[in-house]
């Protein structure tokens, strides 16, 4: 398990962990190397967080995304009588409806996510190796021009996949289910897995308030959660511009290369944990 640090530490240095958490959340969300997956690492030596702060830290990256495409959600509610708009928006709502099926039923079942290094180690090397397969073969898939209901369907299922394998990455699952059903176009896949991610989130993290308050809703730090809110949003924001620009010539295999050797390193100290 990840330990908490032996000693409780001063409440200037919650705030100080809690904004470093916060940055690190903003900078990886929306990158396909597992914000997660990161956050747990990262809080062998920070210290662990609830559930609650977990998930609403990852709103301010969601937040952050609803800013990036204020432009394009404006234009999809207001132009809903449009036939294109509204057929796109359809397939948002579709994708959401199936990760929030599934992602209930995972709930109630009981499935957690598991808090141990190996685990996210794991995934991130075997999701490293998917991204090199998929990018290998990119050229091979079949090129759809638009969303279809297939693709919708496939990534609202991936990004529940995510929610339990920590270190898979909610957005790389979402961006390359995307690819695999035949969008051939990244920052196409890029936008819906981005986009249907606003509501996903937003949804985890209201499930995770009412829980909180259904069971006393006491003991959170609010004040932490707050400094690393705004950290993930301000952060969030400031990656999304930046990989929204790379992929529109890039490819991704510098980040499956990264969770290969972050995953190695991972298992190379996890003797030392």
């Amino acid at each position: 398990m990840l330990a908490a640090p032996p000693h409780r530490p001063t409440h200037l240095n919650d705030l100080l962990a809690a904004l470093l958490l916060g940055i690190i959340e903003g900078l990886t969300e929306f990158l396909p190397i597992s914000s997660t997956g990161h956050l747990l690492i990262a809080q062998h030596w920070l210290g662990r967080r609830s559930d609650l702060f977990n998930i609403a830290v990852q709103s301010g990256a969601i937040l952050a995304v609803s800013l990036v495409y204020r432009q394009r959600l404006w234009s999809l509610a207001s132009g809903w009588r449009e036939p294109e708009q509204r057929d796109y928006a359809l397939k948002l709502i579709g994708a959401f409806a199936v990760t929030a099926v599934l992602g209930l039923i995972a709930k109630l079942a009981g499935v957690e996510l598991p808090e141990s290094v190996l685990p996210v180690a794991a995934a991130l090397m075997l999701g490293g190796i998917a991204i090199l397969w998929i990018e290998g073969r990119s050229e091979h898939f079949e090129a759809l021009t638009r969303i279809t209901w297939r693709v919708a369907i496939i990534v609202g299922a991936a990004q529940v996949i995510a929610g339990v394998f920590p270190g898979t990455s909610r957005s790389a699952a979402a961006i390359f289910a995307a690819l695999l059903a035949g969008i051939g176009n990244r920052p196409a896949a890029t936008e819906f897995a981005f986009l249907v991610g606003i509501p996903t989130m937003f949804a985890a993290t209201g499930f995770e308030i009412l829980r909180y308050f259904l069971n006393g809703g006491s003991g959170e730090a609010w004040a932490d959660l707050g400094v690393a809110f705004v950290a993930a949003t301000v952060t969030g924001f400031i990656a999304v511009r930046w990989l929204l620009g790379y992929v529109k010539s890039h490819r991704f295999t510098v980040f499956a290369w990264y969770r290969i050797a972050l995953g190695l390193l991972l298992i190379g100290l996890l003797w030392d944990w």
